[in-house]
């Protein structure tokens, strides 16, 4: 699957498409979402394997909005589209997306061992600190100047960004581009340099509307009250979550043109 340089306007272009095809299926999109929600929290309940089970699973609930928002573009729907199609493919394409997951659980879990590392307890005392009634406002601003805990946000952030370029088009290339595991995790890392204008546009578009998001939560709480603000809220984070998660076949698609055509042969 060969892919394409876009213009730095690319990047606004795929979040109005997003948001352009959420509205074809609004209810659609949500119920994927709402599903997608209550594995999260089954897997989460699961003691010990739950949470490693959720990063694992975490590049197929990516293709399953891919999946869906390609299908809509085409006329189809979310659901049951997206759902039937991960269930109807070849085992070697499964097994190869399960091998994505796989090494995503295995970065995530050195990427906890670093931050550990480099933030010790510090993280935990000053919640412990904030958490406590009894502690001064002279306590917590001297847990929060910690430069363990300055230093371990840092890397967080940086190790955040590190991950999401080579798993950010991954599923897509495994699913679409016929790609092993390793491959699709080059090849997401090279699309998005090569196109990093356009994705800086597109978390630049993203940041400002969670912040038009942040004030319209503000004046709810202002206008409504508390218990419906939070009503209000909720329904406003699970609409602008689900646009995002539509966003990406866009992504997608505008760095490589040929996912819109029939899937590549899988791995071997």
């Amino acid at each position: 699957m060969k892919f394409q340089r876009v213009a730095p306007g690319e990047g606004a272009a795929w979040v109005r498409r997003a948001f352009q095809v959420f509205f074809r299926q609004p209810f659609g999109f949500g119920g994927l979402f709402a599903a997608c929600a209550l594995v999260f929290f089954g897997l989460v309940s699961i003691p010990v394997v739950g949470e490693s089970l959720l990063i694992v699973l975490a590049p197929v609930g990516t293709l399953l909005f891919m999946i869906a928002a390609r299908r809509t573009s085409a006329g189809g729907r979310p659901l049951p589209d997206a759902v039937t199609e991960i269930f109807s493919a070849t085992r070697p394409r499964l097994v190869e997306l399960l091998k994505l997951g796989a090494a995503y659980l295995v970065a995530a879990v050195l990427s906890v061992l670093l931050i550990a590392a480099v933030e010790g307890n510090s993280l935990t005392a000053f919640m412990d600190a904030v958490s406590n009634p009894q502690t001064s406002a002279e306590a917590s601003a001297a847990r929060l100047a910690d430069p363990r805990l300055q230093l371990g946000f840092l890397v967080r952030l940086t190790l955040g960004a590190l991950l999401s370029i080579p798993f950010w088009h991954a599923p897509g290339l495994v699913w679409w581009g016929g790609q092993s595991w390793a491959k699709s995790l080059f090849f997401s890392t090279v699309a998005i340099w090569r196109n990093k204008a356009a994705f800086v546009v597109f978390g630049g578009v993203w940041i400002s509307l969670g912040v038009a998001l942040a004030v319209l939560l503000g004046l709810a709480v202002a206008l409504l009250g508390g218990q419906l603000a939070r009503f209000v809220g909720t329904a406003l984070f699970f609409f602008f979550s689900t646009v995002i998660y539509t966003s990406l076949w866009f992504t997608f698609a505008g760095c490589f043109p040929d996912a819109a055509g029939e899937p590549a042969a899988t791995p071997s």
